[in-house]
């Protein structure tokens, strides 16, 4: 099994377009205001944001991008004008990593874990 697609609503789908293509996602279909969908520039997964009037942010829900240099990630993202909720911090996961929200509120992090990421020191067999 494989993880596609990952889809979120929002109130605003040309607002939340143009977030995640600041972030560095690829639009790859544009059905606006009903439903965008992207590709992430590196593996296969999508990513999609769905028109709604009833948004309900579930705190349960966290959209995590993995990049390979975080800190010019964050400078590039800044320069942007994108907002983090927090500064770059080592995790004692052995993630280093970075908080934000869209602009519908649902919660991001963007990191670097690298191997860790699938095979921490305390990967089960």
């Amino acid at each position: 099994m494989n993880l596609n697609q990952i889809t979120i609503s929002s109130t605003d789908t040309r607002r939340s377009v143009r977030f995640y293509k600041k972030l560095g996602l690829n639009l790859i279909v544009d059905a606006l205001p009903r439903y965008a969908r992207f590709e992430c520039p590196e593996g296969d997964t999508t990513f999609s944001l769905h028109q709604t009037e009833d948004l309900i942010i579930n705190k349960g829900i966290t959209l995590y991008f993995e990049v390979e240099n975080l800190s010019k990630t964050v400078s590039e993202l800044k320069e942007k004008g994108i907002t983090f909720n927090s500064e770059i911090a080592d995790q004692s996961w052995l993630w280093t990593d970075i908080h934000l929200n869209d602009p519908d509120g649902h919660e991001i992090i963007i990191y670097h874990a690298g191997s860790n990421r699938k095979n921490p020191p305390w990967r089960i067999n």
